[in-house]
């Protein structure tokens, strides 16, 4: 029987020479542009120098619930607020009004908020339009509000500081609307209005100097001039000036030279018959239907 010899086969390992070369590495093609998202880009320019206090997340909307309230241009209110924001400039030249005379239309709303700023999914969108829309349902068709006062209020976040018309009469029932879609947002998550709320409508705003610890380097606020005071105005990076606070003279003038207009029944008195939601851009408005 013919025996067949076999022969070893023997392979090279990298220890037998230096001929061995690494694989090279392929290069991955580039996305497409179209593939790529535009996220938005934060910057104050466009925005009078106002920042973003909550970062851009993808899927998420801006929402936020409030009492409309409509005040026609040739109005009484309308007036003394026009009034009150000429005053107040002379004191603080960088006020910003909510309503610039140049885009003014004939019908301008005034928003009393019932809710933080909240930042919704898209799949909570739904539940908070079902929950302001039962909202509605709850309450009688029809209350009253008046202005008492003007007063200085400051955003949580201390990047600005508004000139606001603070409720009166009224004060009991939207707080009532505000406790009773606390638990909606506490339902998806949100952050509840607060414990003791100080209805308003602001009717402008200035921007409020950061601390250094908390902002840009300290070549990004330039001291530029003298303010109220002895504090000195500083400049943002995009050239917007800013402002410590209002000077602790402006409120007591205001209230002084406007207050008893404001809380009259002509000017600052008004029915309240309807609640909004905004979602994005879109807004959603529900009459009071109980």
């Amino acid at each position: 029987m013919k025996r067949c010899s076999t022969a070893l086969v023997t392979y090279s390992s990298s220890d037998d020479g230096d001929d061995e070369r690494p694989a090279k590495k392929r290069k991955l093609p580039s996305l497409s542009s179209f593939l790529v998202p535009n996220l938005p880009v934060d910057n104050p320019a466009q925005h009078q120098g106002r920042i973003r206090t909550k970062p851009h997340v993808e899927g998420q909307f801006a929402a936020h619930v409030y009492v409309p309230l409509v005040v026609e241009q040739r109005s009484p209110l309308c007036g003394l607020i026009d009034e009150i924001l000429d005053n107040s400039k002379d004191l603080v030249p960088t006020l910003t009004a909510l309503w610039p005379r140049k885009d003014r239309i004939k019908r301008q709303e005034l928003h009393i908020s019932l809710s933080h700023p909240t930042f919704l999914r898209a799949h909570q969108r739904e539940d908070l339009k079902k929950a302001v829309k039962s909202l509605s349902k709850q309450f009688s068709p029809r209350f009253t509000i008046s202005f008492a006062a003007l007063s200085e209020l400051t955003n949580d976040e201390k990047t600005r500081t508004f000139l606001a018309l603070e409720i009166g009469a009224g004060h009991h029932e939207l707080r009532t609307l505000s406790n009773t879609l606390s638990p909606a947002l506490q339902a998806i998550r949100q952050k509840e209005f607060y414990s003791n709320p100080r209805f308003h409508a602001s009717i402008a705003w200035a921007l409020l100097d950061r601390p250094l610890s908390e902002s840009r380097p300290e070549s990004v606020l330039i001291p530029r001039s003298t303010f109220a005071e002895g504090h000195p105005e500083q400049v943002t990076e995009a050239g917007f000036p800013t402002i410590p606070h209002f000077p602790k003279e402006l409120i007591p003038t205001l209230n002084s030279r406007h207050g008893v207009q404001l809380a009259s029944i002509k000017t600052g008195s008004f029915d309240i018959n309807e609640i909004s939601l905004k979602i994005g851009k879109e807004v959603y408005t529900w009459k009071l239907s109980a």
